[in-house]
């Protein structure tokens, strides 16, 4: 055991020490309290961890890896006699304990006196039933079992986290990477936090767990990225590119990160619940000498000057340009990634201006059909960014395969509120809307003397003609652009007094609806009609034939989840595999179904399969080697069942990669789906 220092106070003692030696040491024994939350880690974490051990077995002998604090307070009970009661950090020694097992048993026949060395981080000294980390005893008997490796005979149809992560860990562990992995968990190091009889175990652990802000993405990614350098080269990434980045992006610094790692990846970045944007910086960018560093540096920093431009247009000099980009804007941040990349080919001399604006004239198509049409716009560029990499024609049929038709566009401008009814109106009449007022032709709520044709007052009309015009009130058809001085004389005017107004105005889409003697739903639907066709010639459909999708999700963009959560069963309406309709209710059964589907296709899916398995350490695997849910696909070759929600998917989205098949499948949300969290 490692100390590498030490302060104490009258109720608390810290000390530095090497996890392993620590956990090792034979006067260790750790019981969960009672209190303590039920193990949670999910295989993401665990792949985290396991990462991390790997990265610092590969460093010089000195360098460790400090993996937090650890809080405890010592007891003594008839059970357990002499033990540490465990406070703060059961997820993270819970886990380190299923990697060491997982590790004891893959090398115990091989290398025995390695495993004697692990066995003693996990069995308790005296008693070799028991182990050195004691659950609570609810779950006990299951953690016991895992890493004792003790079967009984229902194991097979158990589902726990502990059963799942253990499996991970086994499925992980290369042939010859043993030796490895424990050079790695023995440079482990953490703070042990003991606590005396007079310390307040609540107070520590919640000034432990909650004083301060936690770090935002943006900021992990920048002390990740000068962490190891010298005073000076960190002084020279600082002033050269980091600045100049903060300067371009502002406040929207962390959102730039996101964007510019889904135009990178072409995948979702995921932001809720977790470090994903930092997480996936580290996957992309891994440890970095400074030669490679100063090469991606600068291609961050030419991506953050051309999102600086994203959001605010007037930096643009071509002002064809930037008008599109501003029209874009109008939708929110969400096409970002594909406006960056797009825009960095122009500047690159690789797209032609006309076919920017182009593109820029398609998105914006697209985003206000959907919403017209009463369709989700969300997780639709990564998908588009996936296209572009394949060349202007590949994109253009992306878009086009989910843009809504002419047919269901009328119907939803026919009948539903306008969206973005400034923008929608002013390219429709031609006119910059800013300097306008937007009007309705039919006030939102007529008073009683508010009369459409002159002979008839509001209070006199029927309560379904009242409701027939409430009902297209904010419908393209009753809506209209005018002057500001000319805005304030029609409100809420009377439609005949309106209608001289109206004849004032310089906007011909206005101007025109003076030639409309009397106001009625029937005018309405006309104008709505009218303007319709010329709606449907600004926001254009790209031309192709036969596409016009259900609101379907690609697979590579199908949404993550952690564990299982609530209504995971029902998360799927139906799969679309290759043309195929398949009635997929979650996951789960996905996972088996591409899994066996690939298997039995042809001898290249197959080859996949396998290439897929080698590589990420399984799925599929030459025999049950420990235990779980398993499901032979083939003799020899067997199936694992137990993985969680999020690795389940992860491993779909990669076989159907490497099989080249990813394009063709997609998944329907349920409304349960699309309602979970």
């Amino acid at each position: 055991m490692s100390i590498a220092s030490r302060v104490t106070a009258a109720n608390v003692e810290a000390i530095a020490v090497g996890t392993i030696g620590w956990l090792a040491a034979s006067d260790t024994t750790i019981v969960v309290p009672v209190y303590q939350r039920q193990y949670r880690w999910d295989i993401g974490a665990c792949e985290q961890l396991l990462n991390d051990v790997r990265a610092v077995s590969r460093t010089d002998a000195s360098d460790t890896h400090f993996i937090g604090s650890i809080l405890s307070t010592a007891a003594v009970s008839d059970e357990d006699g002499d033990h540490l009661v465990l406070i703060d950090g059961q997820q993270r020694l819970t886990t380190l304990m299923l990697l060491v097992a997982a590790l004891h048993h893959t090398l115990r026949d091989e290398d025995p006196a390695l495993a004697g060395e692990l066995r003693h981080v996990l069995v308790h000294p005296g008693d070799g039933r028991r182990t050195k980390l004691r659950p609570h005893r609810a779950w006990a008997e299951v953690f016991e079992s895992v890493v004792l490796e003790r079967p009984s005979p229902g194991d097979a149809d158990r589902s726990s986290r502990f059963d799942d992560n253990y499996a991970f860990f086994r499925s992980q562990i290369r042939p010859g990477e043993a030796a490895d992995i424990w050079r790695g968990l023995t440079k482990l190091e953490h703070v042990s936090i003991s606590l005396g009889p007079g310390a307040n175990a609540q107070q520590t652990f919640e000034s432990l767990n909650s004083t301060g802000e936690p770090l935002r993405d943006h900021e992990l990614i920048h002390n990740y990225v000068l962490m190891g350098l010298t005073h000076a080269q960190q002084s020279e990434i600082e002033n050269e590119y980091w600045i100049p980045i903060e300067r371009a992006t502002g406040e929207q610094i962390g959102s730039f990160w996101r964007h510019y790692l889904v135009m990178l990846t072409g995948r979702e970045v995921t932001i809720a619940g977790g470090r994903g944007v930092y997480d996936t910086f580290r996957t992309e960018f891994p440890r970095l000498d400074l030669g490679t560093l100063r090469e991606r540096a600068a291609h961050w920093r030419a991506f953050a000057e051309i999102y600086g431009l994203l959001l605010d247009p007037r930096g643009i000099p071509d002002a064809g340009i930037a008008r599109h980009v501003a029209y874009l804007g109008t939708f929110g941040r969400g096409m970002s990634p594909l406006a960056m990349r797009l825009y960095g080919e122009y500047a690159d001399g690789d797209l032609a201006r006309g076919d920017l604006i182009a593109s820029l004239e398609h998105l914006q198509s697209l985003l206000l059909r959907r919403t017209v049409a009463g369709i989700s716009t969300e997780r639709l560029v990564a998908r588009l960014c996936r296209a572009a990499e394949d060349g202007r024609a590949a994109l253009v049929h992306a878009i086009a395969r989910i843009t809504p038709s002419d047919e269901r566009t009328r119907v939803g401008l026919k009948y539903a509120e306008l969206p973005h009814a400034h923008y929608v109106l002013g390219r429709l009449a031609g006119v910059d809307p800013t300097e306008l007022e937007l009007d309705h032709i039919t006030p939102l709520a007529p008073a009683d003397d508010w009369t459409p044709d002159g002979a008839r007052r509001w209070a006199d009309l029927s309560e379904d003609e009242q409701n027939s015009f409430r009902a297209l009130t904010q419908t393209l058809g009753n809506l209209t652009l005018l002057e500001p001085a000319l805005a304030e004389r029609a409100f809420d005017a009377p439609f005949p007094l309106a209608r001289e107004t109206y004849g004032r105005s310089t906007v011909a889409i206005t101007s025109e609806i003076a030639r409309t003697d009397a106001w009625s739903t029937a005018a309405i639907s006309a104008r709505t009609a009218d303007l319709t066709d010329l709606f449907l010639e600004v926001w254009r459909r790209p031309v192709v034939v036969g596409i016009d999708d259900d609101d379907l999700t690609p697979i590579l963009d199908a949404r993550k989840r952690r564990g299982w959560p609530r209504g995971w069963e029902r998360e799927f309406d139906y799969v679309e595999f290759r043309g195929e309709h398949w009635e997929v209710p979650d996951v789960r059964y996905l996972f088996n179904r591409i899994f066996r589907r690939l298997w039995t296709e042809s001898d290249h899916s197959r080859q996949s399969v396998l290439d897929f398995s080698a590589r990420r350490g399984g799925p599929i695997y030459p025999a049950m080697a420990w235990n779980g849910q398993w499901d032979e696909i083939a003799p020899g070759h067997y199936l694992y069942m137990g993985w969680d929600s999020k690795y389940m998917l992860s491993a779909v989205q990669g076989v159907l990669d490497e099989a080249g098949w990813a394009s063709e499948v997609f998944v329907k949300y349920s409304y349960i789906g699309d309602a979970m969290r």
